[in-house]
């Protein structure tokens, strides 16, 4: 059996139990930490395959706390929070996170959340990594040597055997979620995609009903996307969801040919609270 480990970053010891209990029971060796630097600290020494993460903790927020673990690891984290607010959302997923879940917590959907992570495959594995560690990561569709590519027109170059995007050879630096986001729409390129779709098809589960994720990793992306260039790929569809075209061939065009008109908002409209 896979040796995953787990780790969990909480405070209160009922939750903290409560946690580790999930957890065990869905198969992970499972280790605890009360505060912050302690989080930090049992990363580097033990790395983990998961972290369930609370944003108040001592000495240390657990918005740091992901900062510092993903300049490091690769490992899955989700943020466990009784936090609401959508800043706190957009600011924990910047960072690195890949889910948030609110307290209380259901135990049947944060495995099932969880499930859904691992069915995804890892940004990057090591070469000569034992098969038993990593028996959920799919090989590459084709050899390294020949890469799959999408070209989305302006530079924008997805490589998915690689799971890498440039744009006019700079690579842009993704979470492991933003780049799920930015290959699903490329490979539907000027078609809508709801987000609902998008969410089953990302999460690969119906119990993640926070569209509003979608949203928080689409204007992540389209900020990291403007750092590099000023063309604009991925365009909202007002109350619907997105639709992404390669630039230089989307001027003036509906909706997937539908009655909806390309409705062209930023993540700063996003911030701002607007519908859509």
């Amino acid at each position: 059996m896979q040796d995953l480990h787990a780790l969990v970053v909480e405070d209160d010891p009922d939750i903290s139990s409560a946690l580790v209990e999930t957890l065990e029971g869905a198969g992970f060796r499972v280790t605890s930490a009360r505060d912050g630097r302690a989080a930090v600290d049992v990363a580097a020494a033990d790395p983990p395959d998961l972290v369930t993460l609370d944003l108040t903790l001592p000495h240390m927020d657990g918005i740091e706390v992901c900062r510092r673990i993903r300049e490091t690891s690769d490992c899955y984290i989700v943020i466990v929070s009784a936090r609401s607010d959508e800043v706190d959302k957009l600011i924990g997923l910047e960072v690195g996170a890949d889910d948030f879940v609110l307290k209380p917590f259901s135990p049947r959907e944060l495995r099932a959340r969880v499930a859904a992570l691992f069915r995804r495959p890892r940004t990057a594995v090591v070469a000569d990594e034992a098969p038993s560690r990593a028996p959920h990561v799919p090989s590459p569709s084709q050899p390294a040597d020949e890469p799959s590519t999408i070209s989305c027109g302006a530079g924008l170059v997805i490589n998915s055997a690689r799971r890498e995007v440039q744009v006019d050879g700079a690579i842009v630096d993704l979470t492991r979620i933003e780049y799920d986001v930015l290959e699903y729409l490329a490979t539907h390129l000027s078609r809508v995609c709801t987000r609902e779709e998008m969410v089953l098809a990302i999460w690969s589960s119906a119990l993640t009903h926070d569209h509003h994720l979608v949203d928080v990793h689409v204007a992540n992306l389209r900020g990291k996307l403007r750092r590099h260039s000023d063309a604009t790929w991925i365009h909202t569809i007002r109350g619907i969801g997105y639709r992404m075209d390669r630039e230089g061939q989307q001027q003036d065009r509906r909706a997937g040919g539908g009655p909806y008109l390309v409705a062209r908002i930023d993540s700063e409209d996003w911030a701002r609270g607007l519908d859509f």
